[in-house]
């Protein structure tokens, strides 16, 4: 951020459903005055354009700083918009999910604070992960995703999900969209090269690709993601047998979750036996086709069916304003 203090101006791209405009007002007022800068401008966003336009607006009218304040789907676009450009991304998290705020350490449920964050915290460089999909039509569209992607379960129970319990309940509605989404799902035939190596070929339920390995809850589903390290995770959900979906709870909720945080549970990990239902494989990129088509999500954003999927990781390609 190069320009003097009294000149520096932020751009706060809001989603109108999710925050509450007036509150969100006041706090930027108060910042700016805090902190120095000039008067903010205000994009608001659409169902047309989830944030992309009105960050390269920003963008485009001198803004140092883009506030993305919304939901998921408001931040992944918004970083959509600012990737490539000299501005850094600030965040106030203000959905279900709000996945990136939780791989970065923001306290929920405190929009304020996170205004102050964006204003007066400290810049860090993360990573993003880049999805190029094939669609069933042939045709092929690019997307940035700064915490996961993938299809199977976790794309059906987005797409199950109830809106009107997510908004009475917050994340846990994902719970019951899950519980509905497992009675369609069947395993499927994935060929897959990591790194541009030679193709393999695996049958899975699940497949997540990940620049940040934290979900709501506490579920650590990548314990050695991190969002600034260059690589790609990968997991995939191979359930077998009549109590195959215990097992992997077990393993991302017990194992990740607490288990690895202590040397005597990463040594019980190691004694488990049972590596099929959680494979886990690490890279810079993959390509992963499908033998029948599949729904296909990016940070809780549906994305339509994908028979095929190009995805990599572009390094340092955002500057988070990030707790002190």
């Amino acid at each position: 951020m190069s320009q003097p203090a009294e000149t520096r101006r932020a751009g706060i791209v809001f989603n109108p459903i999710k925050v509450d405009l007036e509150k969100l007002r006041a706090a930027v007022a108060e910042a700016e005055a805090e902190h120095g800068w000039g008067e903010s401008r205000w994009y608001e966003t659409s169902v047309e354009d989830a944030g992309q336009g009105p960050a390269r607006r920003a963008i485009a009218d001198g803004a140092e700083l883009v506030i993305a304040a919304g939901g998921d789907g408001t931040v992944r676009a918004v970083a959509e918009g600012v990737r490539g450009s000299d501005a850094a991304l600030g965040l106030v998290p203000a959905g279900t999910g709000n996945l990136l705020a939780r791989n970065l350490d923001f306290k929920p449920g405190n929009p304020e604070h996170a205004v102050s964050i964006a204003f007066g915290g400290r810049e860090r460089t993360i990573d993003a992960g880049i999805a190029q999909i094939e669609h069933p039509d042939g045709s092929r569209t690019e997307h940035l995703y700064t915490v996961m992607a993938g299809f199977g379960l976790d794309a059906k129970m987005i797409a199950k999900t109830d809106e009107k319990l997510k908004k009475r309940v917050g994340w846990l509605a994902y719970i019951d969209g899950g519980v509905r989404a497992l009675a369609e799902l069947h395993p499927v035939r994935m060929q897959y090269s990591i790194d541009g190596r030679a193709s393999k070929s695996m049958r899975v339920h699940t497949v997540l690709l990940g620049n940040c390995g934290l979900l709501p809850g506490g579920i650590l589903l990548m314990p050695d993601a991190r969002p600034d390290d260059g690589i790609l995770d990968i997991v995939a959900l191979r359930p077998e047998g009549p109590f195959g979906w215990i097992r992997v709870w077990n393993k991302l909720v017990f194992e990740n979750g607490v288990l690895r945080k202590s040397a005597a549970g990463r040594a019980i990990i190691d004694l488990n036996k049972d590596v099929r239902s959680v494979t886990s494989l690490r890279g810079r990129g993959i390509t992963l086709r499908v033998e029948e088509e599949q729904e296909f999500q990016l940070d809780g954003d549906e994305m339509g069916m994908a028979v095929a999927v190009k995805s990599w990781i572009d390094p340092d390609a955002l500057r988070v304003m990030v707790p002190a």
